[in-house]
């Protein structure tokens, strides 16, 4: 396939209006190009919620590569986590042209963690997520989590809200925003070199300081005043790029984690 395949699918009729209108704030083609997708890869899609990437992933990988989801568990703490995967394996039922080929597991740290054979992915996608791993404090196991899964020389992808530099953790707790500086922390600690970051998804506009965070912003609007808050659109993201060491051998780092 090619980037032309890729670019017809981020359109393509199997997706609805409201998905393929958020392309213009998301930028599919452009992130998953700069992550380094190819159609032969084996990937790892962590916590796809509804599945917005799941739907060009899917197609795109279904000839020559292979999709692994890790969703949330059936047995997930909060009330919504099963409900979650129940809509979403009833989309992969309804759509077996689209889904048929994908392969789901379940990430509930710390029982379960295991989200493909060990040391055979290619490239780990999770967009908008690394926030609320931290509200649990369980972004430590989550990134461990993606380490074991990659093959040495694999990728690590992340999008995620982009907090100013210096946020304190109390802040990342309640607003959904991250530093740059904590999200690589992070990844290091759990092995991860950090190779690259765009600005592909960055948004000028968005000041940070909202009264409720990221979902004062569209689509949860949560503030009020609803044109206030389209008019700045989406969150300011951060797009960042992580390799695991070609060094099978090369250990976690275990020093303490730093607070921005």
């Amino acid at each position: 396939m090619t980037d032309k395949t890729l670019e017809a699918l981020v359109a393509g009729k199997h997706r609805s209006e409201q998905n393929i209108a958020r392309n213009e704030a998301r930028h599919p083609v452009e992130t998953l190009n700069f992550f380094g997708l190819k159609p032969d890869m084996t990937v790892l899609e962590i916590l796809p919620a509804l599945g917005w990437y799941t739907e060009i992933l899917a197609p795109y990988l279904a000839e020559s590569g292979r999709l692994y989801v890790a969703h949330f568990s059936p047995d997930g703490l909060m009330p919504y986590m099963p409900k979650a995967l129940k809509i979403f394996e009833d989309r992969m039922v309804s759509q077996p042209e689209i889904f048929g080929k994908v392969t789901v597991r379940h990430i509930n740290p710390p029982k379960e963690v295991s989200v493909t054979p060990p040391g055979t992915a290619d490239l780990a996608l999770t967009f908008r997520n690394v926030h609320n791993w931290i509200m649990a404090d369980q972004e430590h196991e989550y990134f461990t989590a993606f380490f074991k899964a990659l093959k040495p020389g694999g990728v690590l992808g992340i999008v995620e809200h982009r907090a100013r530099p210096g946020a304190d953790m109390s802040s990342m707790r309640t607003s959904g925003y991250v530093t740059e500086a904590y999200v690589k922390e992070i990844a290091q600690r759990a092995g991860f070199e950090f190779e690259a970051s765009s600005e592909i998804n960055a948004n000028s506009l968005d000041s940070t300081d909202h009264p409720h965070g990221i979902w004062s912003l569209f689509p949860s609007l949560h503030s009020g005043d609803e044109e206030r808050y389209r008019a700045i659109g989406e969150s300011d993201r951060m797009t960042l790029k992580f390799r695991k060491p070609l060094d099978s051998e090369t250990k976690p780092v275990t020093t303490g984690a730093q607070t921005s």
